[in-house]
């Protein structure tokens, strides 16, 4: 029985599953029916065919078990670990806040790129902020362009710049980045105080703030009183914000700023070289156009109307020429300066005697200068009023034996920068005292101390600049007076003053 009722539930399972296999063949031809059908339509429809591999792909869950399998292999096999990509690293490492650029033969250069705080008790600057390195940074720096010259650094105060704990907190905030330099060295000096001091400053401006739109702190080391008086007009047309002053007991307010420089930038002496700007050529000429701005309008103020002159009244003027004049005991005298003057009113030139005091308001020289045609002197200081001169008007500089290379460094090479037409009187023995000391064949007599290119030893500079003075010989003189008179002539006509 029992092998006869298992034969018989055999044979019933034989039966039921004959019977599911005819119903899902049944079903496979009805698919494939279904599909053939279908297929048109899903044409006329535009129906996508589904991605089930993009859709796994974008299933979290599906991600995060890849994800363990793969933990899984690589701990069975870790040789295929080598296969995995590095890890990405999105930011670069921090850079240092303090930096400093002391490649150049003229000046050092220090820079805080960000939030900076000023303590003028100890002349230091601090970066706000998170430390970016683990060790404290610490620069210090002569704000002074005459790097090359260590007798005057020696006298130029050192600025501080540590990323070491510092004050906690501001008494002033200034919106704008500081400019730092010093007004010590040689400041005092006419030709000091543009050669080491306005123009370097420019140049500066125009090299690591050239967008500033005069939208910066310029912070004066030793700067005197009577400097920050003659030259407000100036420092006013350079930065819209006042002078920040360190040094002479100006008191222990802590300044913020958005950001420090430190250190002047010098292209060497009396110039500004075109080529060495990233954002676009500056030139002397550039720099006069801010002495135009910062002098002119008040200059103006003064002035006749030109206008109101007929144009062969105008016609009718004589070129006014700036007789340069040194006077006691300074060397460079010119001694037969009446006689000069003399000579220089028979060529047809108005002449006015200019001697330069140290407190002589500029917008006084300036409206004297920038309305001349010529301008005629013995190397000197004084000679850096050329600068007030506009492009077309005659120089002669009278250039004392010995001093050829220094008088083309400071002024040669400058007036031709700046458009002037420049002309070069040289001293010959018998035109010079010191013959009188060494006698015409002596080597000096000759320039053989001069160290020609080379800068001068200051025993050979004293006796070039300041025992030496001059006699001009009037004959050979006033054939560069008449050189001069035709070319400051044609200047005056073709300006219309």
């Amino acid at each position: 029985m029992e092998a006869a009722g298992g034969f018989a539930e055999e044979t019933t399972k034989r039966r039921y599953s004959a019977s599911a296999i005819a119903y899902l063949a049944l079903l496979s031809v009805i698919s494939v029916i279904v599909v053939v059908r279908l297929s048109g339509t899903i044409g006329r429809f535009d129906v996508k065919p589904i991605n089930f591999t993009r859709q796994i792909a974008s299933d979290p869950k599906i991600q995060a078990r890849t994800r363990r399998q793969q933990s899984d292999v690589i701990r069975r096999d870790p040789h295929k670990q080598h296969h995995r990509a590095p890890p990405l690293h999105l930011t670069s490492p921090p850079q240092p806040l303090i930096t400093c650029d002391r490649s150049h033969y003229h000046n050092d250069i220090c820079s805080i790129t960000g939030p900076t705080l000023l303590d003028p008790t100890n002349s230091t600057l601090y970066p706000v902020g998170p430390a970016q390195s683990p060790e404290p940074i610490t620069e210090q720096i002569k704000p002074y362009p005459r790097k090359w010259e260590p007798f005057t650094m020696a006298r130029i105060r050192p600025i501080t710049l540590t990323s070491s704990p510092g004050p906690s907190r501001c008494h002033v905030t200034h919106k704008a980045p500081a400019l730092v330099f010093s007004a010590g060295g040689y400041t005092g000096n006419f030709f000091h105080d543009f050669n080491d001091g306005f123009i370097p400053l420019f140049v500066t401006i125009h090299t690591i703030l050239p967008s500033s739109g005069r939208d910066f702190v310029l912070v004066v080391d030793s700067a005197k009183e009577w400097w920050l008086r003659k030259y407000a007009d100036l420092l006013r047309a350079l930065s819209k914000h006042p002078v920040v002053t360190l040094g002479n007991n100006n008191g222990s307010s802590l300044h913020c700023f958005e950001s420090a420089s430190v250190g002047l930038v010098s292209h060497g002496f009396m110039t500004i070289e075109p080529n060495r700007f990233p954002h676009g050529p500056v030139s002397l000429l550039s720099f006069r156009a801010l002495l135009d701005r910062a002098y002119s309008p008040k200059a103006q103020s003064n002035q006749p109307n030109l206008g109101s002159i007929s144009r062969g009244a105008l016609y009718r003027r004589r070129p006014r020429l700036v007789l340069a004049s040194r006077s006691g005991d300074v060397g460079r005298v010119m001694l037969n300066q009446d006689r000069v003057k003399a000579l220089a009113e028979d060529a047809g030139f108005e002449v006015v005697i200019f001697e330069a005091k140290a407190m002589d308001p500029l917008k006084h020289s300036y409206q004297l200068l920038n309305t001349s045609h010529a301008i005629v002197g013995v190397h000197g200081a004084a000679l850096t009023h050329m600068l007030f001169m506009r492009p077309g008007a005659v120089f002669i500089q009278v250039v004392p034996v010995g001093a050829g290379w220094v008088a083309e460094a400071c002024f040669g090479k400058a007036a031709r920068e700046m458009g002037l037409e420049y002309m070069e009187y040289k001293i010959r023995a018998e035109e010079s005292s010191l013959v009188e000391k060494y006698g015409k064949d002596d080597p000096l007599m000759k320039g053989g101390g001069s160290g020609e290119g080379e800068g001068w030893k200051h025993e050979v500079m004293g006796i070039y600049l300041k025992e030496q003075s001059v006699r001009l010989d009037l004959k050979r003189f006033k054939g560069y007076l008449k050189k001069a008179y035709g070319k400051a002539k044609r200047f005056m006509d073709n300006s219309g003053e």
